[in-house]
């Protein structure tokens, strides 16, 4: 019997979440997964940090609490916090109430909201995105309605940042454009902009009022600092122009499942910042209606209380630490083997992830010898597993 979907087409594999479903269809006991991004324990099991745990307890034992509706803009605790957390808490920005934040489901959510309340209310409809960039970010902004083009970032000769052709892309663009910048920990190179660079970055941007989009899925998680690593957004921010914030609590707080984010969007005036919440909120409203209570409630808790807050970065540092500490391991195993080539952009890359250099061939040949996993383009997921891929008698190629 014929459907009437009978027209559908089967969709390609995600390409990043491809390469789990090969994995788990490995009847290797050797396998290593180095796809998706999610951080594991020495064990290769994730990880549920101890104060999240703590949080969710005393989350569990209130009787008070209840499982209503929250607002459409979420949890007031919950935004304020996360404003002040990436801001600093001495942002002139906020003081003045002119920070409109939003609740988001993850880093996702708060890039589509954001595109979607740009299509509906800002003069330019195209965003620059880096050369690399996460694979989903052409897509949400695609979909949204934005046009999508590309400023050059990222240097295969180097391995490094084309801080030369950005400055050169970006000051072509239309005035007014949007430009999609990663606050820190660039996903998939783990390449950076120096402080110098940003500063420079930033002048350039204001001067064709071009108007910055911060992803900020790391926070604190790069460097093991959160002041560190929000860096980039603070300067913007500090100079009185206007910006969009998507943050991500997925990887700084291990809450990847429970999808807890937040946009913030950065006015001029207290009053423009109000309009711009409203405006929100109807690209929400008929989206999913409002966000869920469980994720941004941990949260919220672990922020306002400074005791967990404290242990909080505490636990971040030790995952950002173990994150270099891992980098190095795998530099000097590779310098010890005598592997061909120049591998020190494996400690110079930052974050969670290493652009190896390695091709669509050597990737494959790693995953046929030695059943390890990753993206075509060679992007090592240097935190997946306590072990590291030279651990398993492998080398590149």
């Amino acid at each position: 019997m014929d459907s009437v979907f009978s027209n559908v087409d089967r969709a390609p594999e995600d390409p990043i979440l491809g390469v789990t479903v090969a994995y788990n269809n490995d009847p290797s006991p050797a396998k290593l997964n180095l796809g998706v991004g999610a951080y594991r324990t020495e064990e290769g099991k994730p990880l549920v940090l101890d104060v999240v745990r703590r949080a969710e307890q005393q989350l569990v034992n209130d009787p008070s609490r209840v499982k209503e509706y929250i607002p459409i803009a979420g949890l007031a605790d919950f935004n304020k916090l996360s404003a002040k957390l990436i801001l600093g808490a001495d942002s002139p920005a906020i003081q003045e109430s002119r920070v409109a934040t939003i609740q988001c489901l993850s880093g996702t959510g708060s890039l589509r909201v954001g595109a979607e309340f740009l299509k509906k209310h800002y003069h330019q409809c195209v965003i620059f995105i880096p050369k690399p960039t996460w694979g989903n970010h052409p897509k949400v902004f695609n979909l949204a309605g934005l046009s999508v083009e590309y400023y050059r970032y990222y240097d295969p000769a180097t391995r490094g940042l084309d801080f030369q052709g950005l400055l050169e892309d970006l000051g072509a663009a239309p005035s007014g454009a949007i430009v999609l910048l990663h606050a820190c920990a660039h996903n998939p190179t783990g390449v950076d902009p120096t402080s110098e660079q940003w500063a420079k970055i930033r002048q350039l941007i204001r001067s064709k009022s071009l108007l910055p989009f911060f992803d900020s899925a790391y926070q604190g998680f790069a460097s093991g600092s959160l002041d560190t690593d929000a860096h980039s957004v603070r300067t913007f921010v500090a100079d009185g122009g206007e910006c969009l914030i998507a943050q991500s609590y997925a990887k700084n707080m291990g809450l990847y499942g429970e999808r807890v984010g937040a946009l913030s969007i950065v006015c001029k005036s207290a009053d423009v910042a109000s309009k711009v919440e409203s405006q929100v909120k109807l690209v929400v409203r008929p989206m999913y209606s409002s966000p869920p209570i469980h994720g941004a409630s941990i949260v919220a808790t672990i922020l306002k209380s400074s005791d967990m807050y404290n242990d909080w970065t505490i636990e971040l540092k030790g995952m950002a630490d173990r994150i270099i500490s891992m980098r190095q391991q795998l530099f000097e195993a590779l310098q010890a083997k005598g592997t061909p080539g120049d591998w020190s952009h494996i400690i110079k890359q930052i974050g969670m992830f290493t652009f190896t250099g390695l091709n669509k061939e050597q990737v494959a040949f790693m995953t046929k010898e030695y059943h390890i996993y990753m993206t075509s383009d060679g992007v090592l997921q240097e935190n997946k597993h306590g072990r590291s891929q030279y651990e398993d008698g492998a080398s590149p190629r």
